[in-house]
Parts: structure tokens; C-alpha cells; sequence
């Protein structure tokens, strides 16, 4: 993956929003000037000469700086009620992180990228794979297959061609081909958290496992709005919580000076974003599954 091929969510959502027919003229200017302020965050990213964790906490540093821009000066007090209502469903603010992650994928950060091909970024993950035929008479014919993916807001992983045919000669009409992204690495991101999402999560990151059980599964979220549960009693690895803060109360929430100052009081932290990439450099080093080694180990995994 080169700084080309690095997929832009956030900037595909702007566009979108610009696009929208309920967006005024006034929130179009906004949307604009947001799209500056982007073209020059990338850049800083880009111009950046650092290594390891301190490119990280540069990173995040422009990260902060970006996010306060769009979030606070533009929407927060400029922008229009119905850009306030809806920066959630457009959204205008997941996805800067969203675009943000795939950027830790640098081999100046992580080590042994170069070794193999990878994907990284938004992808609809590869969840089960199944065979549906209609009746009796459909076996010797081309399979039904069925494929379940799911949207994953970044993922690792790469692109899998299949093939299935009733034809050992795998001829056309009896034969059912196709692709999808199996993610071995993955992560959801919140703006906040409440208990409803995070069950939801979980139920995502069992059905991933399902079928690639060496994968990892990861929550990042900005904004608590729930008591901390215990990961490990589901499939989900850990939940990073990239603030260090709860949500902000209902009749809060709207008013700008109290999210600058939770903002400034509670910036994303570069502890938590550098461990969450810990994690991905620990995942690339290791070895997911040795059958081979269960002899030496005298244990199966």
C-alpha cells in the first residue's frame, strides 16, 4: 500500500455533504473551506520526516488540529442546524478517523509491511460463505453460492477470488465466481459509545471470527457513554477509548465553547493511538497458526 493508494473516506463524505440537496449555500462555503483545511492536514501528514512513535504523536498532533477545525470552528459555530443534526449521518466526523488509520500503515511506523501484498482502509469484510441450492434438481448445476460481508470502518487484510464449479473442467455455464475482502485485522470507530453499539460489536466480531478465526477485532471511540464491560467475555479484543472522556450531557452537547473546551481538555491521545498500534505491529510479527510446531510446543496452538 503507497500514500497513492490510501483510500479517502473522509474526503469522499465531504463531497457528498457539498452534494446533498438539503445543504445551503452558506454550509456549502463551510464544506469548502473544510475541504482546505483537509488538503492541507493530509499534506502535513505527507511532509512529515519522522519515524516510529514520534511520527505517531506528530500524527495525531495534526489529527487534533483537523478535527478541532472542521468540528468546532466550522460546524460547531458556523454551521447550519441541519449540518449540526446531520454531521452524524453524513458523516462528516467518524470518518476523519476513518481515513486517519490507514495512514499508521507506513513501513516509517510498522515494520514487515513490505513482506506481502495487503489492503488497509473501509471495507466490506468478508463474514460467511455458503451453499443455497433451490431444490434437488440444482446440485449437478452451477452453485448458488452466498457470500455475507459486512462494512468495516478499517480493515487489514486482502482481496480472495473464488471458484465453484459442478464441472471438474470448470466450465462457464457451471461454474459461480467471484471476490471478496477477508479482513484479518479490523476496527470499528465511534464518535461515542453506548450499550446497544457495543453488543452490536460484539455480534460483528464473533461473525468475522467465524470466518477467519485468526483475525482481530477492535472498537475506537471517542466519546464513553456507557459503563466499561469486560472484552474478553466477547469477540471483540479491546475497546481504545481515543479521548480518555465520557460524553458530554444531552443539553450540552450542541453548545460550542463546551465541546472546545472538552476538546482541549480531553485531546486524542497519542497513548492510546500509539498502542493500538502496538497492536498491529505485534499482529504482523506474529505467527497466526503453526500445525507444523504443535509437536515442539506440545500444544495445538
Amino acid at each position: 500500500m503507497t500514500a497513492a493508494t490510501i483510500p479517502t473516506p473522509h474526503l469522499d463524505k465531504l463531497n457528498a455533504a457539498c452534494a446533498n440537496a438539503k445543504c445551503s449555500a452558506e454550509d456549502k462555503k463551510l464544506i469548502a473551506r473544510a475541504k482546505q483545511y483537509y488538503a492541507q492536514w493530509v499534506a502535513a501528514m505527507h511532509r512529515l520526516t519522522a519515524t516510529g512513535r514520534d511520527r505517531v504523536n506528530k500524527m495525531v498532533a495534526l489529527l487534533n488540529e483537523y478535527k478541532d477545525a472542521l468540528e468546532i470552528d466550522l460546524i460547531a459555530r458556523q454551521g447550519s442546524p441541519f449540518l449540526k443534526r446531520q454531521k452524524g449521518q453524513l458523516k462528516l466526523d467518524n470518518s476523519v478517523l476513518e481515513e486517519f488509520l490507514p495512514h499508521l500503515l507506513s513501513p516509517k511506523i510498522i515494520t514487515g509491511l513490505n513482506h506481502t501484498r495487503f489492503q488497509a482502509g473501509p471495507q466490506q469484510a468478508f463474514m460467511s460463505l455458503s451453499f443455497m441450492p433451490s431444490g434437488f434438481e440444482q446440485l449437478g448445476k452451477k452453485p448458488e453460492v452466498v457470500v455475507k460481508v459486512k462494512d468495516q470502518d478499517f480493515a487489514i487484510g486482502s482481496t480472495i477470488h473464488y471458484k465453484f464449479s459442478a464441472d471438474p473442467a470448470f466450465s462457464s455455464p457451471l461454474t459461480a465466481a467471484g471476490h471478496f475482502a477477508l479482513a484479518v485485522l479490523a476496527a470499528e470507530v465511534k464518535v461515542n459509545l453506548d450499550k446497544t453499539m457495543f453488543q452490536e460489536a460484539a455480534g460483528t466480531a464473533a461473525r468475522l471470527k467465524q470466518g477467519c478465526p485468526v483475525a482481530r477485532y477492535f472498537l475506537l471511540v471517542e466519546y464513553l457513554d456507557m459503563t466499561p464491560e469486560d472484552p474478553r467475555l466477547t469477540s471483540v479484543d479491546n475497546v481504545y477509548l481515543l479521548r480518555k472522556t465520557k460524553r458530554l450531557p444531552f443539553g450540552r452537547r450542541d453548545k460550542a465553547h463546551e465541546l472546545e473546551m472538552q476538546h482541549k481538555a480531553f485531546p486524542i491521545s497519542t497513548d492510546v493511538v500509539w498502542e493500538f498500534t502496538r497492536q498491529i505491529q505485534i499482529f504482523v510479527d506474529a505467527v497466526w497458526y503453526d500445525p507444523d510446531g504443535a509437536i515442539c510446543r506440545g500444544a495445538f496452538i
